[in-house]
């Protein structure tokens, strides 16, 4: 069930219409981010990096955090008027001119 960014961002913003009051301001929801990405980082130091993992950690989902981040951010785009599958579509186009050749001879790569 795939789904394009500007449908994730109608979803989200349905959410919010028939569940929640209102979107939180900007300075909140970055503040949430900033929380939620915190918690994505915790599961990848202790899992996949040297930290030891607590045992409380261990039931932590991390799709469940990523998802938490992309919900979030989906959240910032519409309050913002940002087209995030615009941005995005540009972003990847400019990184495949800018970076292919740069990722293909970087000896650290291979």
């Amino acid at each position: 069930m795939s789904k394009g960014i500007e449908e994730l961002q109608e979803i989200v913003d349905q959410w919010i219409q028939n569940h929640g009051v209102r979107y939180f301001n900007e300075l909140t929801n970055m503040a949430q981010l900033t929380e939620e990405v915190g918690e994505v980082a915790r599961i990848i130091a202790r899992r996949y990096g040297e930290q030891s993992e607590k045992e409380s950690d261990k039931q932590k989902d991390l799709g469940e955090e990523l998802a938490d981040v992309l919900f979030v951010v989906l959240c910032l785009a519409n309050q913002t008027n940002t087209n995030l599958q615009a941005a995005f579509d540009a972003k990847m186009q400019l990184k495949t001119q800018r970076d292919h050749q740069r990722h293909q001879q970087n000896e650290k790569l291979k």
